[in-house]
């Protein structure tokens, strides 16, 4: 992903909506954004990092919407509930 990738998909979105890091596939989480750093990768090409608030504030577990829509997790059903008997009362024996 690339910086443009970024702006392109932030184009349509609030300008004053927060903004979360989803951290961890397996055990997603939400983490306040900290910063952006330019730097170099180890072949001097250009490179940008998204960093964590240096509060390292996290905000719980992502939504499993946002879970599945990055494909960390399958969509899950609820199994199929069982119909309970009625429940009758008791004649005091």
């Amino acid at each position: 992903m690339t910086v443009g990738d970024i702006l392109d998909l932030l184009s349509g979105c609030d300008r004053d909506t927060p903004v979360r890091l989803a951290i961890n596939p397996f055990f997603p989480m939400a983490h306040r954004l900290g910063g952006v750093e330019k730097s170099v990768d180890e072949h001097g090409r250009p490179m940008v990092y998204i960093a964590e608030s240096p509060e390292a504030e996290q905000f719980g577990p992502v939504p499993p919407a946002v879970a599945i829509a990055l494909t960390w997790q399958e969509p899950v059903e609820a199994p199929p509930r069982r119909r309970r008997g009625a429940t009758r009362p008791d004649d005091g024996q």
